[in-house]
């Protein structure tokens, strides 16, 4: 696999978030499961959780917590072609 990186991302619901990626692949993915230890704690209340950013390559919160591009492409949710 080439480098991948988010280009767009949005907040759907609860823990979810449609992230777009530079393969034109869309997922929507869950992190709930991702927010019970260290900075992602933070992330439970769901207001701050919806506030996040796209920095130059994946999806951040103002506490500095992210994930990798590649971890949000391997989680196993929704995924289809970006049209």
């Amino acid at each position: 696999m080439s480098l991948i990186w988010i280009t767009k991302a949005k907040y759907i619901e609860n823990y979810k978030i449609e992230v777009f990626f530079n393969s034109d692949e869309s997922k929507v993915i869950d992190l709930e499961e991702y927010l019970d230890k260290g900075i992602f704690l933070e992330l439970r209340n769901k207001e701050y959780f919806k506030n996040f950013k796209i920095n130059s390559w994946t999806i951040e919160w103002e506490n500095g917590a992210d994930f990798s591009p590649e971890f949000l492409y391997s989680l196993k949710n929704k995924s289809r072609m970006v049209h």
